[in-house]
């Protein structure tokens, strides 16, 4: 079997439990949270063609040459068996080429799963499984912001729902990074929810977190829309949230839509590298980029410098400076500017 080529998957590919187990599976990466799916995953395939499968757990480290032959012996029972070997990278050399001989030819009714947290202690172990032809499914921490974005959009519909890039953005401006948080807030906006998740779904349920209410409020100011800036803003303060984050996302919004109007002509994605935004939030700029004039922009730009300054500054009265603010700003949309 030295000749089967290697399956790999994206971290943020659907994963689905499939209908038979694979024999030797390698979980490479150190996050946690799609480390333990992984390996949930597979036990899971394995229960789906065997409901009395046996599963035992062991550590890389602890284990010696002898011990691989014995747990990967036939079972005096019979039956499909599921071993999970943790922290491969702690394999002793011995050890590791053990894995790699069994890998070559391993028992189908024993489904092998080695984990690797993907640095260089062990590489051969992991490099090995690989060549022999092991299913690897990638585990690696999510640190860019675009994989994150992938990872949401790919765990709604991992449970059945729809996302698109602006509402899988807004939902990690109002939840954070955590993977385990956004696993968790995916669960409950599908579970209550018709699963088609939008901007306004995040809205309603996170509408008091400063980020997703800023910006709320910027991008209905952005396109003149007083009444739903204006209600977003009163909805903010009266749940608590800080002036500050609010005044900051006005000011982003007035310069992100400056950014893109002044990059010209230009498809989303085309320009995305160009500016070091997201396409989904140049395509937004671009929208709201309509009716506004090079200096109505600069207009607009010196009313969120001067709304910053005043919410910053300890302004007596700080909901009244975003309200103002929010007036010029459409005013200077619908004015053309002045400069």
């Amino acid at each position: 079997m030295g000749e089967t080529p290697c399956r790999v998957r994206r971290p943020c590919d659907d994963v689905r439990v499939p209908a038979e187990p694979t024999a030797v599976q390698l979980v490479l990466g150190d996050e946690e949270l799609l480390a333990a799916r992984a390996v949930s995953d597979a036990v899971a395939a394995a229960r789906a063609a065997d409901p009395d499968v046996e599963v035992r757990q062991y550590s890389a480290g602890d284990l010696v040459p002898g011990e691989l032959a014995e747990m990967l012996s036939p079972s005096l029972f019979g039956g499909r068996r599921v071993l999970i070997v943790r922290d491969g990278q702690d394999a002793k050399k011995e050890l590791a080429a053990a894995f790699v001989g069994y890998a070559n030819e391993p028992d189908p009714e024993v489904t092998l799963i080695v984990t690797h947290n993907g640095g260089g202690k062990g590489k051969a172990l992991a490099d090995g499984l690989r060549d022999a032809g092991a299913a690897v499914v990638p585990a690696a921490k999510i640190s860019r912001h675009r994989e994150r974005v992938d990872f949401v959009r790919s765990e709604i519909r991992r449970l059945g729902g729809k996302c698109g890039e602006d509402a899988a953005e807004a939902l990690i401006a109002a939840v954070g990074n955590d993977l385990r948080e956004l696993v968790a807030a995916c669960s409950q906006l599908v579970a209550d929810t018709d699963g088609r998740i939008s901007t306004d779904t995040v809205a309603r349920y996170y509408r008091g977190r400063a980020e997703v209410s800023g910006f709320t409020v910027a991008d209905a100011a952005m396109v003149g829309d007083v009444p739903g800036a204006l209600e977003a803003l009163r909805w903010a303060m009266h749940v608590g949230v800080d002036p500050v984050p609010i005044a900051d996302a006005l000011a982003d919004g007035v310069r992100t839509v400056a950014r893109v109007a002044a990059a010209g002509r230009g498809s989303a994605y085309q320009l995305a590298g160009q500016l070091g935004m997201p396409p989904w939030k140049v395509e937004r700029a671009q929208r709201q980029a309509r009716g506004w004039t090079p200096a109505a922009l600069v207009d607009a730009m010196q009313v969120a410098a001067d709304c910053n300054a005043a919410v910053k500054g300890g302004a007596d009265d700080r909901g009244y400076a975003l309200e103002r603010a929010i007036m010029a700003v459409v005013a200077a949309r619908g004015g053309g500017g002045t400069r």
